[in-house]
């Protein structure tokens, strides 16, 4: 199949292969302080659609459809500024414009936008608990975008509706996003602001020279030693955003006489908090790269990174949590010897090396192989409140322990658990008042409290009842490609690649602390609570973690809870065909691939015991998914100025690890219905271009069909189970899911003077699921998969959580000749929703724990229980600025961001919990005069923050 999709390409390709024309513009691009060539410089022909990238030597050439007269030659490059020479074209000539110079933009924001973007991407959880996660937003000329990623960025806008998973982030060609949940891992190159300016960003599904891509765009950052122009860096930057202080030093020797060049980079982020409280941040990067250019075809790169990352996390908070400490509390830290800790860390540690070699096989045919290693881990700490003593009673084996939820925000602690009673007593009040004076003064993790309770058990010759416990996920991965980009004629290029990536991924929970105490016994001792069975050894049996090695006493260090690895493969081949002619430029790519994933299991879980699919041990049946994708896409040259862009894409992805075992911790089931996502889109573009005038104004749908989810919570009532407490943490399976996304996004900007910019933004959209999804639990406290009334969950027509649906911008910029400028941006945010409890949405919403419809429902007052909610509409002003001087061979500068100066409170986001999830328990929480007690928990912006940067280069 691969072989005839490529000589279908390679045959529309030749039959409209044209001559070449006679007339000729060439030139070279130089560094305006240097002197030295500057490569992958974009030289554009205005007014056309004639656009091609320097070489190495900083050399270009047009030879086909070049059009005659006067015409302006445009050269950019990100990290310099802008400029453009006029010249006169005549038929059959040859136009030489060497020695063309571009100087450096001190002023450039590319520093700014790793920074603000990265960092968002940094805590990206997949629980529901821990911070919110942005889409993927990337920094360009085109104006939309760039306020997206410099001014959007902070509500958690995501373009189109799309998570980061569904855009493509390439290192050197070689793709980084995770196979666990298809998201790349900013935080495996954080810190590298310096060496990641050079980036080619492909918008959306449209054509781009490395791989299929995807609906959010692809990205790939070059981090080539030879890429990098002749100098150094040095840096400091103060925020009080995610960090409060950075240090940076690098240095690249350009191209030396010998062949070789090297660039390195070292640096550092820290801070004792950001602006939530208690979110500490240790970070450490160091990057080098080596090139050899061989000879004139061939040049092997060696490229490393080491960017470890240690931050404090913080959570979404409910609405009484807010009123009662603001938007910058944080429930997972407390003092301990008079210093914060942090109970919830996030480290990543995940180094990366890899080996390019980039072969020029002739003038018109180049080809890029890579190979890629990358290994570590990511840990994530909790505290473990399941410490446990295993007894003998006569000849039956008992568990003693368990211990009380620490948290300071746990519901039991706030004042709305005192009042829940329809009818409060004065002493519920009495306890309600001492509780909020309590968290209002103080509300933070009490650790000496825990210590003291180790310190007890310890004493007695128990082991702890508290723990510090790590989740692990132990990557080692390799990545093979190799990419051809081939002239077929002057104006046909062919792009192809083959894929390999392999993946062993350790998945453990690790004893990080013991907290004063000597053990911790490896059982469940909540699960074997929640499972009445005739014989307590029978118990004994399901709560052990690992039946192999029963009622083991782990210490710090030591693997437990559970162990396993997911092995996984993916193969794939690309190809695509990009035309360009007077009136019209259009291209056609595919793709096809190969996915494969197999837990196996290292532990016995007592829940789920034996080998085999249903057990825990063992291999489970490997995941095998075949998937392609075809897109095509064409921009209608109307007149020099006025464009008509058209892309269009139907593909299937395969589900990501994280979305393919129902639990994968405890067992080797695998997600019942599963099969690859079904995805269509199309986006239509208008776009002006005049000198000073631009403008795009784009139309979009996005379609995708078979989703899945899976999640993860406790509830209480659970309808079917036969008991008056219908309580589990379960498994929650979502499949069947179907989206649609569609809307207009514009962008425009007008040099109105030589010093100022005016410019605007705006994105009008709607995400909606478009139909009831498959939903079923499972968990260790029942048998099987649980599912309600057909089945199904009532999502149609519910609006997909994820940021605001609805944004504007008005702005300015005023870049003075003597170097300064200052910009400010007003942004309007409106129609952000709340992420529904599925379970709510279910039959279960209607039923009893014996599975009876409620006598007393009433469909109108449930209507107006489930309904979604909508946040506030909000705006936010920002203001950047900066100045910089050239004294001898340095330039020296500084720029600084303040946003949402006028400090408005906001929300980014937030979910509905599903602790309750029945009519009768949600009416009754949601009637309380005093607050629910179970009510949604969001995520809140913060208020005005800065950033400060000031620099040396040389």
């Amino acid at each position: 199949m691969k072989k005839s999709f490529l000589l279908f390409l390679f045959g529309i390709a030749f039959s409209l292969v044209s001559f070449a024309q006679q007339t000729l513009v060439k030139g070279s691009v130089l560094d305006g302080t240097t002197g030295e060539p500057i490569p992958d410089v974009t030289v554009t022909i205005e007014g056309t659609e004639l656009s091609t990238i320097t070489d190495a030597k900083g050399e270009f050439s047009f030879s086909a459809n070049v059009p005659l007269g006067e015409q302006v030659l445009k050269i950019e490059k990100v990290g310099y500024e802008t400029k453009r020479y006029p010249i006169v074209v005549n038929q059959g000539k040859t136009v030489d414009i060497s020695g063309m110079t571009l100087d450096f933009d001190p002023t450039d924001k590319k520093d700014l936008y790793t920074i603000s973007i990265s960092d968002d991407n940094l805590n990206s959880e997949d629980d529901g608990l821990t911070d919110n996660v942005s889409g993927l937003l990337q920094a360009s000329r085109d104006v939309f975008l760039s306020a997206a990623a410099f001014d959007f960025s902070a509500t958690f806008f995501r373009p189109r509706g799309l998570d980061n998973a569904n855009g493509k982030v390439l290192i050197n060609g070689i793709e980084m996003n995770k196979q666990f949940n298809g998201r790349p891992q900013w935080g495996n190159w954080g810190g590298l602001n310096d060496v990641q300016r050079n980036q080619e960003f492909s918008m959306g599904i449209s054509a781009n020279d490395y791989n299929f891509g995807d609906l959010a765009g692809t990205n790939n950052i070059i981090m080539r030693a030879s890429k990098y122009r002749k100098g150094g860096r040095i840096s400091y930057a103060a925020a009080n955003r995610s960090y409060q202080g950075r240090i940076m030093g690098s240095y690249s020797s350009g191209l030396l006489a010998d062949g070789w060049s090297y660039s390195v980079l070292l640096s550092r982020r820290f801070g004792n908090q950001g602006y939530v409280d208690g979110t500490l941040y240790d970070a450490n990067s160091f990057f080098a790269a080596v090139e050899k250019k061989i000879n004139d075809k061939h040049s092997i790169n060696l490229t490393s990174i080491y960017a470890q990352n240690r931050r404090g996390r913080s959570t979404a908070i409910t609405q009484e949590i807010f009123d009662l400490k603001g938007r910058q509390y944080n429930p997972f830290w407390g003092e301990l010897n008079g210093e914060q800790r942090n109970s919830r860390i996030r480290e990543i540690e995940e180094p990366i090396v890899m080996l390019n070699h980039y072969w020029d096989i002739s003038k018109k045919v180049r080809l890029n192989t890579n190979v890629a290693y990358q290994f570590g881990e990511i840990a994530n700490t909790r505290i473990d409140n399941g410490g446990t003593r295993l007894v003998t009673v006569g000849n039956e084996s008992v568990f003693l322990g368990g211990a009380r939820n620490p948290n300071p925000d746990y519901y039991q602690n706030l004042p709305s658990f005192f009042l829940q009673d329809p009818n409060p007593t004065a002493f519920d009040y009495q306890q309600a008042f001492i509780a909020q004076e309590a968290f209002v003064n103080d509300g933070q993790l009490n650790w000496n409290q825990l210590y003291e309770a180790n310190a007890s058990l310890r004493a007695q010759g128990g082991n702890s009842l508290y723990a510090i416990q790590a989740d692990v996920i132990e990557d080692k991965q390799w990545s093979f490609n190799s990419i051809l980009d081939a002239d077929l004629a002057e104006n046909i290029r062919l792009n192809a690649a083959v894929n390999y990536r392999t993946l062993n991924s350790q998945n453990y929970a690790r004893v990080e602390d013991l907290l004063g105490g000597t053990g911790y016994l490896d059982v469940d001792f909540f699960a074997e609570e929640d499972n009445t069975t005739d014989s307590d050894d029978v118990a004994a049996d399901l709560a052990q973690s690992d039946l192999r090695n029963p009622n083991r006493i782990v210490r710090e260090g030591d693997r437990y809870k559970y162990n396993y690895e997911i092995n996984a493969e993916v193969a794939s081949a690309f190809a695509q065909a990009q035309f360009k002619y007077n009136k019209i430029d259009f291209y056609l790519g595919g793709n096809i691939s190969r996915t494969t994933y197999q837990r196996n299991g290292i532990f016995e879980n007592g829940f789920f015991s034996g080998e085999g699919p249903t057990g825990s041990f063992g291999k489970s049946e490997e995941l095998e998914f075949t998937n392609y994708g075809v897109k095509a896409g064409f921009t209608y040259k109307i007149t020099g100025k006025h464009l008509l862009d058209v892309n269009a894409s139907k593909f299937t992805k395969a589900p990501g690890i994280r979305n393919s075992f129902s639990n994968a911790r405890q067992t080797n089931a695998t997600v019942t219905g599963l099969e690859s996502e079904d995805i269509q889109s199309l986006d239509v573009s208008y776009i002006y271009r005049s000198p000073i005038v631009k403008a795009r104004v784009t139309g979009f749908y996005s379609g995708f069909e078979n989703g899945s989810d899976v999640g993860f919570y406790f509830t209480e009532d659970l309808a079917g189970l036969g008991v008056d407490n219908g309580d589990a943490f379960v498994q929650e399976i979502l499949t069947n899911v179907e989206r649609r996304h569609v809307g207009v996004e514009v962008g425009i900007e007008a040099q109105v003077t030589p010093t100022i910019k005016l410019k605007g933004a705006a994105s009008v959209g709607q995400y909606t699921f478009q139909n009831n999804p498959d939903l079923y639990l499972t968990s260790v406290n029942f048998p099987g998969q649980l599912r309600f009334g057909d089945g199904t969950t009532n999502l149609k027509d519910v609006h997909v959580a994820g940021g605001p649906e609805r944004a504007f911008q008005v702005g300015f910029e005023y870049r003075d000749p003597d170097f300064w400028n200052i910009g400010v941006t007003s942004n309007f945010f409106s129609n952000a929703y709340i992420d529904v409890s599925n379970l709510a949405r279910s039959a279960n919403f209607t039923s009893d724990f014996d599975g009876n419809t409620f006598n007393d429902y009433d469909p109108i007052l449930a209507k107006e229980l489930l309904k979604q909610e909508q946040f506030d509409d909000y705006m936010l002003v920002n203001i950047i600025g900066g100045k910089s001087w050239k004294v001898d061979d340095y330039f020296i500068g500084f720029f600084a961001t303040i946003n949402n100066v006028f400090n408005q409170d906001y929300r980014t986001g937030g979910f509905e919990q599903s602790r309750l999830a029945n009519f009768r328990r949600i009416r009754e929480d949601q009637s309380r005069d005093n607050g629910p007690v179970f009510g949604s928990r969001y995520f809140f912006g913060n208020g005005t923050t800065y950033y400060l940067n000031v620099y040396v280069r040389f």
